[in-house]
């Protein structure tokens, strides 16, 4: 177990010592999570992911992309459906 000494500033920013974050595959401007436990505060790699807002134009072209796939999948007229019913048993 690595255990290393941190300094907090004034501004409460806490440096990790490089040999920490190199072992631990940190890099700037990564994001921890801090969690007070029973044990003391534990620091954990933070997992984030982007999320995308979707503007009213891009609304529509989605919109539009599944109505030309709609299309597409549609059966050709005069297709028979295929039958759901059970075939009949002899008796």
């Amino acid at each position: 177990m690595m255990k290393s000494a941190i300094t907090i500033n004034r501004r409460g920013v806490i440096t990790l010592p490089a040999r920490l974050r190199r072992s631990l595959g940190l890099a700037a401007d990564d994001q921890l999570i801090a969690e007070l436990t029973p044990d003391g505060l534990l620091l954990r790699p933070a997992v984030t992911l982007p999320v995308e807002l979707y503007t009213p134009e891009r609304v529509r072209e989605f919109d539009a992309a599944e109505g030309e796939l709609a299309e597409v999948l549609r059966p050709p007229r005069g297709a028979k459906r295929a039958s759901r019913r059970q075939p009949k048993r002899g008796r």
